[in-house]
């Protein structure tokens, strides 16, 4: 009888990791161990080399068979990784407990009063609704004496405008009443006695020729004029100026008296004009 026997382990991958090694090696000697038993029972209960057993006889024989199994190799020594142990680590530090703080204690709630709330909050509206009352009087009192303080920066603005132009007015008169009064003295203090009319050029009258000319002289304390002189751009032509001169020197004025004393009077002017007859 002849038992076939798994493959040794050996044949198998090296590769595998070392417990497959391992049962790769208990299964064979486990089948082989169950083979054994078969045939060592088989052997003991009905299997015998020797004669046949007469039947008469009764006796049993017993013989030991040896049975030889190939040899098989050692299995290889398994190779068990080895593992390292872990570092140690340190004790991780034990959190202190905190501190128990002690909560002082609530004081109790108020009881809050809805109806003091309310009559409060009427009182603030009143005292509101009165603020704003008095503010607006305030405001239209205001405008009031602005508009009155501008009435009367009005009529101050006209009362000084009506002043100012009387003003002006009584200047206007008084200068004129001055100028008139100076004319007078001055017809009163040397008033001409006698004024000759100047001939006309005989020139003038032959080109028909018409035109004024100005002359200026000083009335002397004699009544007589001194110095009489054509004013500058006072003749249209310069043929009327001899005539005029010649005129001005035969005129003759009652002097001027200031306390009872005769003086001269310059820059007296007359202005003399030639005209056509029609």
């Amino acid at each position: 009888m002849t038992a076939m026997l798994p493959p040794h382990p050996s044949l198998r991958a090296s590769s595998a990791p070392p417990a497959e090694k391992f049962g790769d090696f208990l299964w064979p000697a486990a089948v082989t161990l169950v083979l054994h038993g078969a045939i060592l029972t088989l052997l003991l209960g009905h299997w015998s080399p020797g004669e046949p057993v007469v039947a008469n006889e009764k006796l049993l024989k017993t013989q030991w068979v040896t049975i030889h199994a190939a040899p098989q190799p050692e299995p290889a020594p398994l190779s068990i990784p080895r593992v390292e142990p872990p570092p140690p680590q340190a004790p991780a530090p034990t959190p202190s407990p905190a501190p128990v703080v002690e909560r002082p204690a609530e004081p109790p709630k108020p009881t809050i009063d809805q109806g003091a709330i309310a009559r409060q909050r009427a009182r603030e509206a009143e005292q509101r609704e009165l603020a704003r009352a008095q503010e607006q009087r305030r405001m239209a009192e205001q405008r009031r004496q602005e508009q009155v303080e501008q009435e009367q920066q009005q009529l101050l603005a006209a009362q000084a405008a009506a002043q100012a132009a009387q003003a002006a007015e009584a200047q206007r008169q008084r200068a004129a009443e001055e100028r008139r009064r100076a004319e007078a003295a001055r017809l009163t203090q040397y008033q001409p006695i006698s004024k000759k009319p100047p001939a006309y050029p005989k020139r003038a009258l032959d080109q028909r020729k018409e035109g004024d000319c100005t002359v200026e002289y000083t009335v002397t304390a004699q009544g007589t004029v001194h110095n009489p002189v054509v004013v500058e751009g006072g003749c249209d032509d310069p043929v009327f100026a001899r005539p005029s001169l010649s005129s001005a020197r035969s005129f003759r004025y009652k002097p001027r008296m200031v306390d009872g004393v005769a003086v001269a009077v310059p820059g007296v002017r007359n202005t003399f004009r030639f005209r056509l007859e029609q």
